[in-house]
């Protein structure tokens, strides 16, 4: 099998690679290590190992890094450019939480062809498309297991491989067949009949079936029974007959079986596994939401002490947790400002020993990467415990540096009734900070104002744990002017800010004192939210920057429901899943029942809602495909089971799981059925964990994926799983098929 696409590996820079380079690895000044790169023969590999490390090495994935980053470009190499000129210098920035690799070549050359070749496998390995990724990793395997690299496998070879990647087959079987793929009987697999091999193992009886049961000659699909199952069984209605021609011209592999207008297994299998064929609907992973409503009517992608990396004490402060914060698509970045010693202001967890970096570089960065992932707005939240001098240092920084892109006007210079929309601020920064006055005054000199609840909570708790005191600062009018939309205002109660507050001020709320509320006056904070924009972030006591369920907080129309990022785990997993749909621009447009000033809902009582209809949720888990290995112990196999659970308002909470299977990630059979009631469908969140079932201790996550009720596509579907860090394992999945019904 001639690798489609094999020239890469022709590619002068890619040869360079290819035949290795000693780079030094740089992690700070002071740690800088010789390692010595190459990347491996499948062109997707990059090994790597110290000369003293022994046998031990590392590897990475092309597609685990997201971008090459040329010369000066991360805060380790700044901090060492002095010894390492530019030339000789790049970063790898990998997706997800991954922290950086800062590089440094021993020639311009040298760097110039890690650069660009690097450049190039990562586009190679963006634009491939699903027949390709599935060869790739096929070949993959094959290079895995040729452990003697003759280019052939023989079945020791094999039953090594096997296990390695999930499977546990008895010894006959797998000889069964190896003997039918070794069509020369030289008691050895060349890539062709490896690949004859890896499809045999890989035919699914679960696909072959719903197959059949469509299938007049059980061999392959007329136009007219594709058309039939997609409207019988995948809810496609009026539309199947062109979404049936459109899936045999896209995933149809035999040019004649397109010609005649049929669909084969395969193509049947690609279209199953293909973006058609997800859970989540095509059109709503769109931006497909309308833009034009006032801000207070969107959930919107919250950071909270965006500038971490690490726990809230000791760790690290970094413009990187900006940038990465910024490309997941969050709109509410939070910084906290501190006199520093120089006259400029510093950023960084006051009272611990967090480490600090400059305020100008954190506006920089913003500038540099706000609008990568969104052309929506941002806000910069603003915890300000700097004097009154180096505030206005910042209200010049943030005027010279973000320039136009900083809104410090209203949008018609009348006086605002409601909040502006994402669309009118489309590219804009909005600064959320005290003001000393409303935006439609216009006033002079220095004015005192009080501190926020959260301004005082940090002054006090890391230290001393004891209760914030209120007590009054002084404000720069350079910098109060230069808030407009976002006036930070102490919260009183929902009484007082129906009949005095403005749609342009906005409170933040411990998440305890917003749990309280929620509880108790649940429709009053419903709909305040319809208003006001208000802000919700994590306990002081959460040092290690774990994070709380943002659910309750979205069940009561929050909108700023600002969370650790820098911390994988269920709660991120929730944020990203209610952020995946409308084009992942930050902004997810509120229930209707939640824009209504005088609605009635409340998230306890979902039923006296107008409009109310539950929905039946039945799910049938069917069956798992080459999930990763969880322990890396060699011989070591998962066993498998999934878990369903159910996010929304407190009826909807809900979890089932399935029994576990031994002994097999590669292709586990559950076949279970489960069925859910979901009161409020607009706000429930569907999250589906697979883990490795474990006895003795707790069970090890393997992959999971969430996404909002209403994105659900019924009927046979594939969810394709994600990492811990939110990013995709390909080709791990689980095939389920989904039916969604009234509740009569």
């Amino acid at each position: 099998m001639d690798p489609e696409g094999s020239h890469i590996e022709d590619d002068p820079d890619v040869k360079v690679m290819m035949a290795g380079s000693t780079l030094k690895k740089v992690k700070s000044r002071s740690w800088k290590k010789q390692r010595h790169f190459r990347l491996l023969e499948d062109a997707m590999t990059i090994w790597y190992k110290s000369r003293w490390a022994g046998k031990s090495h590392s590897t990475f994935s092309i597609s685990e890094v997201e971008a090459v980053r040329e010369g000066h470009q991360s805060e380790v190499l700044q901090s060492a450019a002095e010894e390492f000129p530019a030339e000789l210098c790049f970063t790898l920035v990998f997706h997800g939480r991954q922290g950086n690799l800062d590089l440094v070549a021993r020639t311009p050359e040298e760097a110039k062809a890690w650069i660009e070749g690097m450049r190039k496998l990562i586009h190679k390995a963006q634009t491939m498309d699903e027949k390709e990724k599935q060869d790739q990793g096929v070949r993959d395997w094959f290079q895995k297991a040729d452990k003697n690299k003759d280019g052939k496998m023989n079945f020791k070879e094999v039953q090594t491989l096997l296990k390695m990647m999930n499977v546990e087959m008895n010894e006959d079987h797998a000889l069964h067949l190896f003997t039918r793929a070794d069509k020369s009987e030289s008691g050895s697999l060349e890539i062709e009949q490896f690949v004859h091999f890896y499809k045999m193992l890989t035919q699914r009886k679960e696909v072959l079936k719903v197959f059949q049961d469509y299938s007049e000659d059980k061999e392959n699909l007329l136009l007219e029974e594709l058309e039939t199952f997609l409207s019988m069984e995948q809810y496609e209605g009026g539309q199947s007959y062109q979404l049936a021609t459109m899936l045999i011209n896209r995933y149809e592999p035999s040019e004649s079986a397109k010609k005649q207008g049929i669909m084969s297994l395969d193509g049947f299998q690609s279209y199953l596994c293909s973006q058609e064929g997800s859970i989540f609907k095509p059109k709503h992973l769109d931006l497909h939401q309308d833009m034009t409503q006032p801000l207070s009517h969107y959930f919107i992608s919250s950071s909270h002490n965006t500038y971490l990396l690490e726990d809230q004490l000791l760790g690290q402060s970094s413009l990187e947790a900006y940038i990465k914060a910024l490309k997941r698509g969050c709109r509410c970045v939070e910084v906290d400002c501190w006199d520093g010693s120089d006259g400029e202001p510093i950023v960084y967890h006051g009272h611990t020993f967090t480490s600090k970096i400059l305020f100008k570089d954190v506006i920089s960065t913003l500038k540099e990467y706000a609008f990568k992932a969104s052309d929506f707005p941002v806000i910069l939240s603003l915890e300000n415990h700097c004097g009154v001098e180096q505030q206005t240092v910042m209200a010049q920084h943030l005027s010279k540096i973000l320039g136009d892109t900083l809104l410090t006007t209203l949008l018609d210079g009348q006086i605002p009734q409601q909040l502006p929309s994402p669309q009118e601020l489309k590219g804009k920064i909005l600064l959320k900070a005290k003001k000393l006055n409303n935006p439609e005054d216009c006033l002079d000199g220095t004015q005192t104002d009080e501190v926020s609840d959260e301004e005082a909570e940090d002054a006090e708790s890391p230290t001393t744990g004891n209760p914030p005191a209120r007590k009054k600062s002084k404000l720069s009018t350079a910098l109060s002017d230069l808030v407009v939309y976002c006036k930070s205002v102490h919260f009183r109660d929902f009484e007082h800010a129906r009949s005095h507050a403005k749609c342009y001020e906005i409170s933040s709320f411990s998440e305890n004192k917003a749990q309280a509320r929620a509880k108790d006056e649940g429709t009053d904070f419903v709909r305040y939210n319809t208003r006001q924009l208000s802000r919700i972030y994590p306990d002081g006591i959460r040092t290690n920057s774990s994070n709380y369920n943002p659910q309750e907080m979205w069940n009561v129309g929050c909108q700023i429901v600002a969370l650790n990022f820098q911390t994988a785990g269920l709660e991120m997993d929730l944020n990203d899943g209610l952020f995946r749909q409308n084009g992942c621009c930050g902004y997810v447009l509120k229930p209707d029942f939640m824009r209504d000033s005088n609605t009635r809902f409340s998230p306890d009582k979902p039923e006296e809602r107008q409009g109310y209809k539950p929905l039946r949720l039945s799910i049938q888990v069917l069956s798992g495909q080459q999930l990763p290995k969880v322990n890396q112990k060699e011989g070591s196999i998962v066993d498998p089971l999934v878990r369903v659970q159910i996010f929304g308002v407190p009826r909807d909470q809900d979890m089932k799981e399935t029994t576990y299977i031994n002994n097999n990630g590669f292709n586990p059979t559950w076949d279970e059925t489960f069925h859910f009631v979901i009161h409020t469908p607009e706000l429930a969140l569907v999250r589906f964990v697979v883990e490795d079932h474990d006895r003795a201790s707790r069970n090890d996550f393997i992959g999971q994926f969430t996404l909002p009720f209403t994105c659900i596509q019924a009927g046979y579907r594939h969810i394709h799983l994600l990492s811990k860090d939110g990013i995709a394992i390909p080709p791990a999945s689980l095939f389920v098929n989904i039916s969604i019904s009234e509740l009569t």
